[in-house]
């Protein structure tokens, strides 16, 4: 597939771009995909990234009212079978008792707390559980905890790598499809984006069922550049699946995923699938997932997947020997839009995902000005439609308006044997304390700055990266390019989903 099927994103992290055709807002592109019948009823549900648009589930419909026998108009028998039936329809939402009390009328489980002591990599307050943000006079306030209502998040400089303020930063958390950001650091660069492959029946074995997919076929041939277009568009699981079996198998590159992990210093991630699919004891971090934005932002094919907002993808072969295409869009909802959340001025990517046990997680880099901030949020307690997104675009409008106005709390350490380091989390601590304590930052350890001159563009803005730190030795080959080069991203709207347990 040639670059001109990219259509270029006003939130794009490249030059060169062009105006953005917006979809019509709330409107859906269909992409083939195929998923189980158990998951087939929870497509729009709370672990989709589309979410019911105004349709109420079969599991929360109003309440059955026995049929009453009929009665003169007036009679007191039809003005207490009234009543009752009002009662039975209002009395939750006044009272919340159907999402307070669980089906056998007991008091559901208490939230889950963070743990008392979590990892320091990073800053000792950044292991303390709660809100840390150290402000100074002039400071904008932090928005509420009825505002943020995510289990963990952070906010910190994607060029220095100072936190400004977190909340259960190391909290160990299931990651859904932001761990996606660690496959592609590990695997994207390892194959040029022209080479081409086609899918084995076994290539697509062991997803898990309700996966979100972007229709990859068997016996079909795809690009590399067609498939990473599907991992970060639509989170498709059928491609990351099939990346992995051109990198050896699954179980090969969730073992070079962990040693990634281990490389950046993502202590808290434990990668038991490539694709962010619930699994028992996979587990990463606010604080980790950040890392691998940052590692990941160095690559310019990393940035171009993660920026783009639409495209055309291959679909099914005519008699004529030609290939048929259909479009697809990115899921973040900070890049594309909904209806009920605009694009966020300055985003350049990056990953969102969405599963039963992580809830909402998401990602996200964008430049404003000169600063440029990296924020993620994990599993909102407020189960709103967009919620994680919302939420992270509070926190990036914080984080815009206290620039200059807080102390770093923390500082997202470099990878293991960056600028002289002795290869561990521990002098990553030690730089950082001493940095903190010296009060700043020097961005010793700054794994991508979003520089160069921004062009705004629709709200938006053109950014490019450029590499701070050196990379481990023999680790990355050529396919990561210029550390100043970009490509072009592209426009769209809302995509859909296709199962349960979706990333």
């Amino acid at each position: 597939m040639d670059s001109g099927s990219i259509r270029p994103s006003g939130g794009a992290l490249f030059r060169g771009m062009r105006s953005v055709r917006r979809l019509r807002a709330g409107t859906f592109t269909d992409v083939p995909s195929t998923f189980s019948a158990s998951a087939a009823g929870a497509a729009s549900g709370p672990d989709s990234d589309f979410p019911p648009s105004g349709r109420r589930p079969a599991s929360s419909a109003a309440p059955r009212v026995t049929p009453y026998t009929a009665s003169p108009a007036g009679s007191p028998a039809r003005a207490v079978a009234a009543l009752a039936t009002s009662a039975l329809l209002v009395s939750p939402l006044l009272t919340g008792t159907a999402q307070a009390l669980a089906k056998d009328g007991r008091q559901p489980p208490k939230a889950p707390v963070p743990p008392a002591k979590m990892s320091q990599v990073g800053g000792d307050r950044l292991g303390q559980p709660g809100v840390q943000v150290q402000p100074k006079a002039g400071a904008p306030k932090l928005p509420g905890a009825d505002e943020i209502t995510a289990r963990s998040w952070i906010v910190s400089d994607a060029e220095s790598g100072q936190v400004l303020a977190a909340k259960n930063p190391h909290w160990q958390l299931a990651p859904a499809s932001t761990l996606k950001m660690l496959f592609a650091d590990t695997v994207l660069p390892k194959f040029p984006k022209t080479t081409k492959y086609t899918v084995k029946p076994a290539d697509l074995a062991g997803m898990g069922a309700g996966s979100s997919l972007v229709g990859i076929k068997e016996n079909l041939t795809y690009t590399v550049h067609d498939l990473w277009l599907g991992v970060f568009l639509r989170s498709g699981n059928d491609a990351v699946h099939t990346l992995s079996a051109m990198n050896g198998g699954t179980a090969a590159t969730v073992k070079e995923m962990q040693q990634r992990a281990k490389e950046l210093n993502a202590t808290d991630t434990h990668v038991v699938t490539p694709d962010g699919y619930d699994a028992p004891g996979q587990v990463s971090s606010a604080y980790d997932l950040s890392l691998f934005a940052r590692a990941g932002l160095q690559n310019a094919d990393f940035r171009e997947y993660c920026s783009t907002a639409s495209a055309q993808f291959p679909g099914d072969e005519g008699k004529d020997g030609k290939r048929a295409t259909f479009g697809i869009q990115n899921t973040n909802r900070l890049l594309s839009g909904d209806y009920d959340i605009k694009p966020y001025p300055g985003i350049a990517g990056v990953k969102n995902g969405s599963t039963t046990n992580a809830g909402s997680t998401f990602t996200g880099v964008a430049q404003h000005g000169d600063r440029k901030l990296l924020v993620t949020v994990m599993n909102p307690e407020k189960k709103v439609h967009n919620e994680a997104y919302k939420e992270a675009a509070k926190l990036f409008d914080w984080g815009f308006a206290a620039d200059g106005k807080v102390d770093p709390v923390g500082n997202l350490v470099g990878p293991k044997g960056a600028n002289g380091g002795n290869g561990s989390a521990d002098d990553g601590n030690q730089r950082t304390q001493a940095e903190l304590d010296a009060g700043g930052s020097s961005g010793a350890w700054t794994a991508v700055g979003i520089g160069g001159g921004a062009l705004v563009l629709l709200g938006a803005l053109a950014v490019a990266v450029r590499r701070r730190w050196p990379l481990a030795a023999g680790r990355r080959g050529g396919a990561e390019g210029p550390a100043d080069s970009g490509g072009s991203g592209g426009s769209g709207g809302p995509g859909g989903s296709r199962g349960r347990r979706r990333k």
